[in-house]
């Protein structure tokens, strides 16, 4: 994140992840935490000149219930990304290559997450 200030309003606020751990970084005082997701430590989210540079998806939650998730993360504010060239249902919910189903999401910078279901 370019700023840990809205990565923590992001990251906690809106989807509610647990700090596990919170640090410097890149001689930041409280520039770095993990936050814990699916029972243990789950991703890194630290500040840095770089974020936001990669169109590539950072990491995936992989879901039981895609339609819940999505409703609650919408909810809490967060926008559901839409790419033209996927057809998407009334959430944001498109089919994923190999079966099942995913959303997407962005942090403030533009780093990409994805949300995954089986079903």
């Amino acid at each position: 994140m370019s700023d840990i200030q809205k990565a923590v309003e992001f990251y906690e606020g809106k989807l509610g992840l647990p700090v596990l751990w919170s640090g410097p970084s890149a001689r930041i005082a409280g520039g770095s935490r993990i936050y814990g997701s699916g029972g243990g430590p789950a991703l890194n989210v630290y500040q840095s000149v770089t974020a936001g540079k990669t169109a590539a998806t950072l990491a995936v939650w992989y879901v039981d219930d895609i339609e819940r998730v999505v409703d609650e993360l919408t909810a809490a504010g967060v926008e559901i990304v839409r790419y033209e060239q996927f057809e998407h249902d009334a959430r944001g919910i498109t089919a994923r290559a190999g079966g099942g189903r995913i959303a997407w999401i962005q942090d403030p910078d533009g780093n990409t997450f994805a949300i995954e279901a089986d079903v």
